[in-house]
């Protein structure tokens, strides 16, 4: 049987039970995202967009999922501590793919702001997300995508009014959490009127050491003159499979930057989609990866630029070492009359053995004349002229490498627009890269 039909079957036999546990703004695009999905299946590697990493062999084992809905017996304010020195943030939880609903300690959000859970939003603020929800995530495009939105029940719901600021990040904790082999399909909804400003800092964690596999739909809406900064971090186990697509649109002179970083994981599927569609808008989209062991990492990006005046910058960097692979995928595509695009992308990286595999593949299609864009690639391995140079001033080879390998993707964290988690990540890639960051720390979930 093949992989997809078990999820079709599944869905045909509990489409009511998802339903009733769910509410009417995620209930409605449903059947259409299950007609799209049923048409197509998950992708094979010929779909050019999939070709480096098999979709159909990661769904094809038996996961557990929770479509009733019941309460997972844990207090994440009680037992997970994220002690980073210097970075206030107002904190939430996701557990699986269900919003935490006990009380917040940190919670500091100006009047009007909306930070809860999607099904509780959709129940209170009917009209508002059913304006936005699933309209920029297109099931007939992306066999994920319409796989989880026949599926997802819950999720993240964040709104900020007009000219509303929040000074203070806020920051959601993803914890994957089971006793059997476990499948989580959540949705994140985000809403920026014009002039507002946020910051939010994503975490992904795995609690218990089962196979977890993850789908999640981010939409990101942000307006004329908005500022927006979204941060993943990534940091689980080797049994861990994240399937994540991200859709942003921005509008005229709004600013956005996008950074993932992943620091430790299993098997990891990005991609991100963004539309400028206002003058003078301008995104930055960044990412690092560190990976060894068999881990696999997988960017597929595409930025689109509508209108003139606007500017992309994008920068992803990955060290590999062991049997790691990487495989990045960038795509601008600057439209007719989108005069004076300013469009920069750049693919580094370092293989540190033979084994490890890097596959790249920048592209740019343009159909404007005044136009500002360039594309890069590299895949290398560390410098040994710079490795004897320093060794030959008493830094050990082991230190050396090191010393070189930070340097690396030192430019990725400096995008970075949050000083303290600026700092932390400075010192959690150090110890990734010495072998010594096995779990987060300062986490009572992860250093059990």
């Amino acid at each position: 049987m093949k992989a997809e039909q078990q999820y079709i079957d599944l869905f045909n036999q509990c489409e009511a039970m998802i339903c009733a546990h769910s509410v009417d703004a995620l209930n409605a695009p449903r059947t259409k995202a299950f007609a799209h999905f049923e048409q197509t299946g998950f992708p094979s590697k010929k779909v050019e967009k999939y070709r480096y990493t098999d979709v159909s062999k990661y769904f094809a084992p038996d996961y557990g999922l929770n479509l009733k809905r019941l309460d997972i017996p844990v207090n994440p304010y009680e037992v997970f501590k994220c002690d980073v020195p210097n970075m206030s943030t107002s904190l939430y939880f996701v557990v699986n793919d269900s919003f935490d609903t006990h009380d917040n300690p940190s919670a500091q959000l100006p009047e009007g702001v909306i930070f809860c859970s999607l099904k509780e939003a959709a129940q209170q603020h009917a009209e508002l997300v059913k304006k936005y929800y699933a309209t920029l995530a297109d099931t007939s495009k992306d066999s994920i995508t319409a796989f989880n939105t026949m599926f997802a029940q819950d999720g993240v719901f964040m709104y900020v009014p007009k000219n509303i600021i929040i000074d203070k990040p806020i920051q959601l904790i993803n914890i994957l959490r089971a006793d059997v082999d476990f499948m989580v399909n959540r949705r994140v909804l985000i809403v920026l009127e014009e002039g507002a400003q946020a910051k939010l800092l994503v975490c992904d964690h795995a609690m218990d050491e089962v196979n977890f596999l993850s789908t999640q739909v981010i939409e990101v809406f942000v307006g004329d003159n908005a500022c927006f900064d979204l941060y993943e971090l990534e940091e689980t186990h080797e049994s861990t499979i994240r399937y994540s697509n991200l859709y942003v649109k921005q509008q005229a002179n709004s600013n956005v930057l996008l950074n993932g970083i992943t620091l430790r994981n299993g098997t990891t599927r990005n991609t991100t989609e963004v539309s400028l569609e206002g003058r003078g808008a301008e995104i930055n989209l960044c990412g690092m990866t560190i990976a060894d062991k068999d881990e696999h990492v997988d960017y597929n990006t595409f930025i689109e630029h509508k209108v003139s005046d606007c500017t992309s910058n994008e920068l992803f960097k990955y060290v590999l070492d062991e049997q790691a692979v990487g495989a990045f995928s960038g795509k601008v595509l600057v439209r007719e009359g989108a005069q004076r695009t300013n469009s920069q992308q750049t693919n580094s990286n370092i293989c540190v053995t033979r084994e490890a595999r890097m596959y790249t593949q920048p592209q740019l299609e343009i159909y404007a004349d005044d136009v500002k864009c360039s594309h890069g690639a590299t895949v290398g391995q560390l410098d040994e002229k710079a490795l004897f140079y320093m060794q030959q001033r008493g830094i050990s080879l082991k230190e050396a490498r090191l010393l070189l390998m930070f340097a690396f993707v030192n430019e990725v964290i400096d995008k970075i627009r949050m000083e303290a988690l600026k700092d932390r990540l400075h010192l959690l890639v150090e110890k990734r890269f010495r072998g010594e960051l096995n779990k987060c720390q300062g986490c009572a979930i992860c250093g059990k």
